[in-house]
């Protein structure tokens, strides 16, 4: 296997690979976004774009969507599966009486009609506001990893203003017309012309593009689309979409640097994170720690590399599994498990198109794996499980057990590391690979914090519980204090740390090192 690392990782690999997930999430095949990519580069060719805004047309067009799973969380608690929820966006006019209907008929689905009423009428009394100013969100966080990815503020500003629209009512409806930055209005017609031609053709794509002109789309790139649609279209169907993507990635970036490579890992990991509550910080926490069970194990300088960036990166196939299963408090039946089992798989095939980033989904892929080949997803046993896999399998394990989850509370340090004994004597796990995670975890220090942004011991609490996807009831419950009590302290905390959504808050969090909370010590007031 090539080591990673030695071949220095383009940015664009690793965005390209990212919007594989980003596929997964909208229910759309993979590689749709590569290819609304390459019909924005055509059409930007054809307008005679500087580099510039040729650059800024390239990362919109792979970055236009990155954020949307942030509240997949709260899409999935009203509308039943966040992906079919996300799928539709397609099917009718944006803010159009057609689409706004459709999106109401999906809440509660996948539920009994009673669960669907309750749920109905909790949603029309209290329940819109989580959904209040969620797509302008989402574009404020594509932007903030725009930012975090290094790209320059052309970039940045394009994708921040990727659902505005041509006659201003798109999101969050502050610009229109051609104050709406070019990039970002290539980004959308392309996306949608994409679909259109890959469900119903060239005319069909012809035709959204006049019907929505003016409103939607800028009138004179749909009738340039409309004018050049043959040779934008041409051999969509059949070039090899992540070479000519590839290939097609402007001159901003050779490569990435160690260092910068595992600076954008860790930006793109925690933002996969946001998916659920649950998995807040966890990618990060799981490279940690097989980082450090790798050293104790003497494994040489680029292994450890590997260990570390593989456990960033383990967690990318949970883009393509909905939270109505993710986040479910209950048992999963067969084929919601079957969704769980694919996980690892969808990780491995979103990374192996890029050769430097290959060896990590090589790895990735086996971490469910079990030596007496009970694991997934291909039930491998024994010798066919890497070393550095068991390891990284081990970390994960003992991390997710550390962690809350909507049918478990968190596990204690002790009762953690007795599952992962058990699991070495029943021959599922490797005994050295859980002696040095093991060894890891134990030799933790616990991590002091000071205050973030001025919050209270209390107010990071109330945080920590708020990101987790806690209602003001149970945050109140949790700590003993009253519902107002709670409610106005995350009214304090948000004012604080410029936050208006759990997702931007839970972002917050993780970005201060307060999520996970294994062994957090609250600041002394």
């Amino acid at each position: 296997m090539e080591e990673a690392g030695r071949q220095r990782v383009r940015l664009a690999e690793l965005v390209a690979s990212l919007s594989l997930g980003i596929d997964l999430g909208f229910g759309q095949p993979m590689e749709h976004v590569l290819r609304q990519c390459l019909i924005a580069l055509r059409l930007a060719d054809r307008g005679a774009l500087g580099e510039e805004d040729r650059a800024a047309v390239y990362y919109t067009a792979l970055l236009v969507n990155v954020g949307c799973h942030a509240d997949a969380h709260e899409q999935a608690k009203w509308f039943g599966d966040d992906i079919t929820l996300k799928s539709g966006k397609y099917d009718h006019e944006m803010r159009s009486m057609r689409g706004a209907l459709s999106t109401l008929r999906l809440i509660g689905s996948g539920n009994s009609p009673l669960y669907r009423f309750r749920v109905g009428l909790e949603f029309a009394v209290s329940g819109h506001r989580e959904l209040d100013g969620m797509i302008a969100q989402h574009a404020r966080l594509a932007k903030t990893l725009a930012e975090q990815l290094g790209l320059p503020p052309g970039v940045r500003d394009a994708v921040g203003s990727a659902y505005e629209q041509w006659d201003g009512r798109g999101w969050p409806g502050e610009l229109r017309a051609e104050a709406v930055p070019v990039a970002a209005r290539i980004a959308q017609l392309s996306e949608f012309m994409e679909v259109a031609h890959r469900v119903r053709g060239v005319d069909a794509a012809r035709s959204l593009a006049q019907a929505r002109s003016g409103r939607q789309f800028d009138p004179e790139l749909a009738d340039l689309l409309c004018k050049s649609a043959n040779e934008i279209f041409d051999a969509l169907d059949t070039v090899s979409t992540w070479q000519a993507v590839i290939a097609a990635e402007p001159a901003l970036t050779v490569g990435l640097s160690p260092a910068e490579l595992d600076a954008a890992l860790t930006a793109i990991a925690n933002f996969v994170d946001l998916k659920s509550p649950f998995m807040l910080g966890h990618s990060l926490a799981v490279a940690e720690l097989a980082e450090d069970a790798g050293r104790r194990l003497g494994l040489p300088a680029e292994k450890t590399a590997l260990l570390y960036r593989a456990g960033l990166v383990h967690g990318y196939g949970r883009l393509g599994v909905s939270n109505s299963i993710l986040d479910k408090p209950g048992p999963l039946s067969a084929g919601e498990w079957e969704r769980v089992r694919m996980a690892p798989y969808l990780t491995e095939r979103m990374l192996r198109q890029s050769a430097a980033l290959a060896p990590l989904g090589e790895i990735a892929v086996q971490l469910r794996e079990r030596l007496d080949g009970s694991g997934y997803p291909r039930g491998l046993s024994g010798g066919a499980i890497s070393r550095l896999a068991r390891v990284l399998g081990a970390a994960e394990a003992y991390q997710a057990m550390r962690e809350p989850r909507p049918y478990r509370p968190a596990r204690t340090a002790a009762a953690a590391a007795a599952e992962l004994q058990a699991e070495v004597r029943a021959g599922r796990l490797d005994g050295d690979a859980v002696g040095a995670v093991l060894e890891a975890a134990g030799h933790r220090v616990a991590r002091r914090r000071t205050a973030v942004a001025g919050l209270t011991a209390r107010e990071i609490e109330v945080l920590v519980l708020l990101a987790r996807g806690a209602a003001n009831k149970q945050i109140a419950t949790e700590l003993v204090i009253t519902p107002k009590t709670a409610r106005n302290h995350v009214e304090h905390i948000y004012a604080k740390i410029g936050a208006s959504s759990r997702a931007s808050a839970a972002m917050f969090a993780m970005q201060h090192g307060l999520l996970p909370e294994d062994e957090i010590a609250l600041p002394v007031q």
